[in-house]
């Protein structure tokens, strides 16, 4: 009796499960490997993507018109040497009140000195010939009466006194020079004010001086100051003479001063699109500093103007593209998608940049926009909730 045929039927049933098997690994593997491929390229995709933070354009406050400004003394005088020698005592310091006339130095000049003398000597000499040339003039006329000489002689003689007189008067007029600049050794106030800068001591050696910097001391009439300020040519026509403003320091955070517009440049500067504007501002009582910076906020007619013109927005500096395309914004869509647009820049006020033009308050803009970026790129947002910009004022 056989027995091997039941193992050999089996045998192609084996076979045929390993084959199955084996087909069913590779194919396993296979997808295993084509997915994991897709994640990494995906992966790949997504890293690829530039990461950015959004913000929301935040509208202008309307209603009031605030710049920045300087502050400048109503009178500054500085105080220069028109004689070289040596400080021999001064007697104002920095922040002392002097009147006008007031002495504030005095300069030992030997050298002034020895040449006022010599030309006191020189007159002596001049004038001694010349009253020693009139006298023999004289006599020669004398003797031409009675024909004792000729008028040759005689004329010679006048014109000798009319030469030596010239020269007695030319000596005259030096030593009148130099007694002049001799009251120059004698530094004194031009006006009520103070004292703002003394460049000097004692025994200082003291040139002629006339540049910036050399002064010996500053004089400033700081009971009125001067406020300038540069109104960009968009809000010029806001700003009238007489119009009254608000002054803000940064040392007096909570207090205000009252400003009035004095006078206007009428016209634009080129380097910066604004025209200059001078206040007035009292400071009878010393707190506002010459020289510091302020906060202009223009008031009354200004404030009504500025709330008729059209809205407008802000954004932070960093969130503006400038280059030979112009000013730009880069903006992101619902698809995540990047759009260049071009905006118009009304004003910038340090933190952060009007923007009159070419954008709302419901776009959505990359706060800092990568290098290279371009119209269409997509982009991966950090976090779907916009983040406002900076709040702004006009």
């Amino acid at each position: 009796m056989r027995t091997d045929a039941p193992t050999t039927s089996r045998l192609p049933l084996a076979a045929a499960l390993a084959a199955a098997v084996a087909v069913l690994i590779v194919a396993c593997g296979l997808w295993a490997r084509q997915s994991s491929a897709q994640q990494l390229q995906a992966s790949a995709d997504e890293r690829g993507q530039p990461s950015v933070n959004v913000i929301t354009p935040k509208p202008m406050t309307a209603g009031t018109l605030e710049l920045p400004a300087r502050i400048e003394a109503w009178s500054r005088a500085p105080i220069y040497a028109r004689v070289s020698g040596y400080l021999k005592r001064w007697n104002a310091d920095i922040g002392a009140p002097v009147k006008a006339g007031q002495l504030l130095a005095e300069i030992e000049t030997p050298d002034l000195d020895q040449q006022l003398a010599q030309a006191r000597a020189e007159l002596t000499t001049a004038r001694s010939n010349a009253s020693l040339a009139a006298s023999t003039a004289k006599r020669w006329q004398s003797l031409l009466e009675s024909d004792s000489v000729s008028k040759q002689e005689v004329d010679e003689r006048s014109g000798d006194l009319a030469a030596k007189q010239s020269t007695a008067n030319a000596l005259q007029a030096n030593v009148d020079r130099i007694q002049a600049l001799k009251q120059f050794t004698r530094l004194t106030a031009p006006f009520d004010g103070i004292i703002t800068a003394r460049n000097t001591d004692v025994g200082a050696l003291i040139n002629v001086g006339g540049t910036p910097g050399s002064e010996l001391f500053v004089v400033s009439d700081v009971r009125k100051l001067r406020v300038y300020v540069n109104v960009p040519q968009r809000q010029v026509t806001l700003v009238t003479p007489g119009a009254r403003a608000q002054l803000m320091v940064p040392e007096r955070p909570g207090q205000s001063f009252s400003a009035t517009v004095e006078s206007l440049s009428r016209s634009i500067n080129t380097g910066t699109g604004a025209m200059l504007v001078q206040l007035v501002v009292d400071n009878t009582k010393g707190e506002l500093l010459p020289g510091g910076f302020a906060t202009v906020r223009f008031a009354g007619d200004a404030q009504a103007a500025v709330s008729s013109t059209a809205p407008s927005v802000s954004l932070p500096p960093g969130a503006v593209i400038i280059n030979k395309a112009g000013v730009q914004v880069a903006t992101v869509d619902a698809q995540n998608r990047v759009q260049l647009r071009k905006v118009t820049m009304a004003r910038d006020l340090g933190n952060v940049i009007e923007i009159s033009a070419g954008l709302s308050a419901q776009d959505r803009v990359i706060e800092n926009p990568p290098d290279g970026i371009s119209n269409g790129d997509t982009v991966r947002v950090n976090a779907e909730a916009a983040v406002p910009a900076a709040k702004g004022r006009t």
